[in-house]
């Protein structure tokens, strides 16, 4: 029971605070615009690359709202690098569902799309805070 309870504080402590919040509004900013652009150009493009495009649009916004919103810091250049590093595992988890989903198990784009966009967030949350942003408290 005890160590429950631990893992309870250390989940509350994580991600029910207001940076977390933050984190997933813009998340939500986000996704909507890597949907909408992927979504508008694929007609355009294929729809891999069109999705990776779509990301690159929403990564930028995401970058720029959540230094000024949720961890409250000044726009550089080493930290746009550090957020892009910290974003490689999310990229590849969602890539990778576009591909199964799109390709594999041959879904519409924009489901592909949505599923993806619905996949790391957590674990990207707290690599931006800890690994970009260098927040330390919980």
């Amino acid at each position: 029971m005890q160590s429950k309870m631990k893992l309870f504080e250390l989940v509350k402590n994580l991600f029910l605070k207001k940076d977390f919040i933050l984190f997933v509004l813009i998340g939500g900013i986000n996704t909507l615009t890597s949907i909408v652009v992927s979504y508008l150009i694929s007609d355009w493009f294929n729809p891999n690359l069109s999705y990776v495009i779509g990301y690159c649009a929403g990564f930028l916004v995401s970058y720029l709202l959540n230094s000024r919103f949720t961890f409250m810091e000044k726009l550089a250049w080493n930290k746009l690098v550090k957020y892009a590093i910290a974003t490689v595992p999310n990229f590849l988890i969602q890539n990778g569902i576009v591909i199964l989903c799109y390709n594999i198990l041959s879904w519409h784009k924009l489901v592909a799309y949505v599923l993806a966009a619905a996949i790391g967030v957590p674990v990207t949350f707290l690599l931006q805070k800890f690994f970009t942003f260098g927040k330390k408290g919980m």
